[in-house]
């Protein structure tokens, strides 16, 4: 089961990412186009084209987890810019999880990668 730690940070990787991509695509993104480590146990969110469904790439104590989640009838709230990335609070994370306006809980905080 999927367990949000409050304490890593989570990375939310804007644009739209092919989502045929697993493990090994995923990662190749947080390293060479995001200049990021994947096995820094901290979360990196990406999302589809139709924004239904999302993946969250994170480093798991020995390995990589890859959890992946799609809304039936509504779609996630999801930045239209193509920044490289925007780190979120643990809150807003739980909030853009639940498919709601994260933007909405505590203000985010950019990064450029």
């Amino acid at each position: 089961m999927f367990q949000l730690d409050f304490t890593a940070r989570v990375w939310l990787v804007l644009g739209q990412t092919d989502m045929r991509k697993a493990i090994n695509g995923l990662s190749d993104i947080v390293t060479h186009l995001l200049g990021l480590d994947p096995m820094s146990g901290h979360y990196f969110v990406f999302c589809g084209k139709s924004r239904k469904t999302i993946k969250v790439l994170y480093w798991d104590r020995n390995g990589y987890s890859l959890w992946y989640k799609r809304l039936e009838e509504d779609r996630f709230y999801w930045p239209r810019t193509s920044e490289d990335v925007v780190a979120l609070t643990g809150e807003q994370m739980s909030w853009l999880l639940s498919g709601l306006d994260w933007t909405r809980a505590h203000s985010k905080r950019r990064y450029s990668a």
